[in-house]
């Protein structure tokens, strides 16, 4: 059972093929695309949790593709990947896209897996997160209509020592 589903975007394939490499013994289910314009229709069907997107692109920039899918998609982890290590693109890139990374070619294979161990992991809580304020948000939402129905039931009545009083 893969531990996650990791979308790689560059418009060359052999980059893809070499992250593909690189992550191969963690277990991930791995998409790759070669066109982000694609990668970004095939978002409507495909379940992924963490995108790597090269920055230069023909088409499509990675900052431009990575914001749309902020915009779309705003619970995926997006991480940008570029051999041009401009200051400029990755201060932009990170506060535009609401970037969780910004990593450079050539990448450190260990960086890259710990990279997305910690994106995962990051992902799963805000899934968690999410899950629970929905249940909070039903308990409130069953407590309002209890108390619509018998007026003061969610009033709770206490001594002066913060004891409960029950009434018969």
């Amino acid at each position: 059972m893969a531990k996650g589903t990791i979308m790689l975007v560059d418009d060359e394939e052999y980059v893809i093929n070499s992250l593909r490499r690189s992550l191969r013994r963690e277990g991930y289910r791995i998409i790759g695309y070669v066109d982000a314009k694609q990668a970004l229709e095939d978002l409507k069907e495909e379940n992924v949790d963490v995108i790597i997107s090269d920055q230069r692109m023909p088409g499509m920039s990675g900052m431009d593709f990575l914001i749309e899918v902020r915009k779309r998609h705003p619970d995926i982890i997006r991480i940008l990947l570029t051999g041009h290590a401009d200051m400029e693109v990755a201060i932009s890139a990170i506060n535009e896209g609401k970037l969780y990374r910004f990593l450079t070619k050539p990448w450190n294979d260990e960086e890259l897996k710990v990279t997305i161990l910690n994106a995962l992991r990051l992902r799963n809580l805000a899934v968690e997160n999410k899950r629970l304020l929905g249940k909070v948000k039903g308990q409130q939402d069953y407590i309002q209509s209890l108390e619509a129905r018998y007026p003061g039931i969610s009033e709770v009545k206490r001594d002066k020592n913060g004891t409960i009083i029950l009434e018969d």
